[in-house]
């Protein structure tokens, strides 16, 4: 018998398609105009696109998760969440403590640092 997916976790998942969904259009279609609005400019767009195109990916996976009913079929998904958002974290914070990253960095990190502990719950009650 399969394993049910908890609830939380489906609904983490909704949670984190809406915002990987918003951010990932914003820094694939509009980089520079997000950058001068958060005080962090844009000298080159490729790369901000990258990220975008990868987040909108990470969105894909939370979405196809969402609809998936049985932990197994998440379970990899919830492991490879951790892992980007952990290091996400990890490097926004090196990058406010020692970059001079500017200050919406804060929100980067406080939306990674709370995604990575929601989806480690899920994993180690799972």
């Amino acid at each position: 018998m399969e394993k049910h997916m908890a609830s939380g976790l489906k609904t983490l998942f909704l949670v984190h398609f809406i915002l990987a969904l918003i951010f990932g259009l914003i820094y694939l279609l509009l980089p520079q105009p997000w950058g001068n609005l958060i005080g962090w400019p844009v000298r080159e767009v490729p790369p901000y696109r990258l990220i975008g195109a990868a987040m909108l990916g990470f969105a894909a996976s939370s979405w196809l998760s969402y609809g998936a009913g049985a932990w197994e079929k998440v379970k990899i998904v919830v492991q490879m969440e951790i892992v980007w958002t952990v290091l996400g974290a990890l490097v926004m914070l090196w990058g406010l403590l020692f970059a001079a990253v500017p200050v919406f960095g804060w929100v980067n990190f406080v939306i990674l640092a709370g995604f990575a502990a929601a989806f480690l719950v899920f994993y180690a009650r799972s």
